[in-house]
């Protein structure tokens, strides 16, 4: 009988219990507290509860918020400046007064030239129309057509418009050219009305020397240039006797002769085309070892002159290095201030039922919205938290207001709703929150209860 009377005794403990358990989170609500909104904070800090609509995410953006900038080493690019000039040219080599016998006629083939490709040292002028029948340049380029005639084409093959930028043109037509420079022009918001014409042709040429007025590197032009043309431009052949003078062409490696008297005979002769890097001589004399004397001269010249400008280019691409390692030092200089809280930062906070409770730093130079907050982070377990009631949670910076909490308040119930979390800009300090759902709060009281209903029937019986 008495160990009856224990039984019933230790039963009713575990139903008065249970009761407990049931009775007291409605009753008191000691067990279980959790964050919500609520106008009564117990601080005396107003709060204004608006809700989320097309028309009221335009006065919540209306308030006034500039992203911070990254450092302008962020925005800088290596860059390095043209080399100096690559010098004067030789003089020609003297040459013998007499020539032995006759020489034959080994002419180069005739040939159409492409056309002109702009090149490296070549000057070329961009201009506007004006009202009246001068020609106005682009981006301050009148005071540089005063002194250089234009823009030189530099060694890394483009030009620098003033305020806008550097261009590549070299390699291309002159068609090509104006295209490519159109649409540099076009992508930095410059209007791009021009004209551009080669006032300056210094990337190709033909070297003239000998029995001439003024021996001369001839340029290449638009207009192909021919062999008579080319000896004309050195003030004309300067020979007595037409018997015993000949005009070499040097060319790839090879060498070409023509009697004089045959190039005055024949004037296909004289419409022969010459190309960028020919040399031509003329001898009075036929010595070919005072002939060779002038093309060796001209080829050391020109690997000279390509040795000045690989040195050049060199000297470039190490300056560009350096300017590149000196950008990279700075940036991870900054990244490492700002990965140590050195740099100062806007953040957004993040709490409530979300994946991770948590402090977003705003990005630089552009806004973020709600939705990239919300969604960035993760977004926000709907088993747990409640659509119906998003928050954004801003604190007035009108002292006058006491520090005023204006909260937003979002439903993203219909999932439509969640567009406005796309337009809806963050400020500095905001504060994401989400409220749990009703359930949720009720499963959280019953989990804490649970160690007690198992643990304090437990108890009593052993008693």
């Amino acid at each position: 009988m008495g160990h009856g009377k224990a039984g019933f005794e230790k039963r009713g403990a575990i139903g008065l219990v249970l009761a407990m358990a049931l009775l007291l989170p409605a009753g008191c609500g000691v067990v279980y507290q959790s964050p919500k909104v609520s106008r009564d904070t117990g601080t005396g800090i107003d709060v204004r509860e608006i809700k989320v609509t097309p028309e009221t995410v335009l006065l919540a953006n209306r308030s006034s918020y500039s992203p911070r900038n990254l450092p302008r080493e962020f925005h800088a690019a290596a860059n390095a400046s043209q080399g100096a000039g690559l010098g004067a040219l030789p003089a020609a080599p003297e040459s013998p007064d007499m020539r032995p016998g006759r020489l034959d006629l080994r002419a180069p083939q005739n040939f159409t030239p492409p056309p002109y490709r702009i090149g490296v040292g070549d000057v070329v002028l961009l201009a506007t129309k004006s009202s009246g029948n001068s020609l106005e340049q682009l981006s301050g380029l009148l005071a540089a057509q005063q002194q250089r005639q234009g823009y030189v084409v530099s060694d890394d093959g483009s030009i620098s418009i003033p305020d806008i930028g550097r261009v590549e043109i070299a390699g291309m037509t002159l068609a090509e050219a104006q295209d490519r420079i159109f649409r540099f022009l076009l992508e930095n918001q410059v209007d791009p009305s021009f004209a551009l014409e080669v006032s300056g042709f210094n990337s190709q040429r033909v070297t003239v020397g000998g029995a001439v007025r003024n021996a001369a590197r001839v340029p290449i032009t638009l207009v192909p240039l021919k062999l008579g043309d080319a000896l004309t431009a050195t003030g004309g052949v300067e020979v007595r006797d037409a018997e015993f003078a000949s005009i070499r062409i040097y060319r790839d490696g090879t060498l070409y002769q023509i009697p004089y008297q045959d190039y005055l005979a024949r004037p296909d002769l004289r419409e022969l085309t010459l190309r960028d890097g020919d040399g031509v001589f003329v001898d009075i004399n036929y010595d070919l070892d005072r002939a060779f004397e002038f093309y060796r001269q001209e080829v050391d010249v020109i690997r000279l002159r390509s040795q000045a400008r690989k040195d050049v280019l060199d000297m470039m691409a190490t300056e560009m290095s350096m300017r590149r390692g000196l950008l990279q030092e700075q940036r991870s200089n900054f990244e490492a201030r700002a990965e140590l809280g050195a740099e100062k930062r806007d953040y957004v906070y993040l709490a409530g039922e979300v994946r991770s409770q948590s402090r977003v730093a705003l990005p630089y130079e552009q806004k973020a919205v709600l939705a990239d907050v919300l969604y960035g982070e993760g977004g926000f377990p709907t088993q747990t938290g409640n659509p119906a009631n998003v928050y954004v949670l801003r604190q007035s910076q009108d002292p006058v207001e006491f520090g005023a909490v204006t909260a937003w308040h979002l439903d993203m119930r219909n999932a439509v709703n969640m567009t406005l979390a796309t337009q809806m800009e963050m400020r500095p300090n905001d504060i994401v929150f989400v409220e749990e759902q009703p359930i949720t709060k009720w499963n959280r009281v019953v989990q804490q209860f649970v160690p007690t209903l198992l643990t304090t029937p437990a108890s009593i019986a052993a008693r």
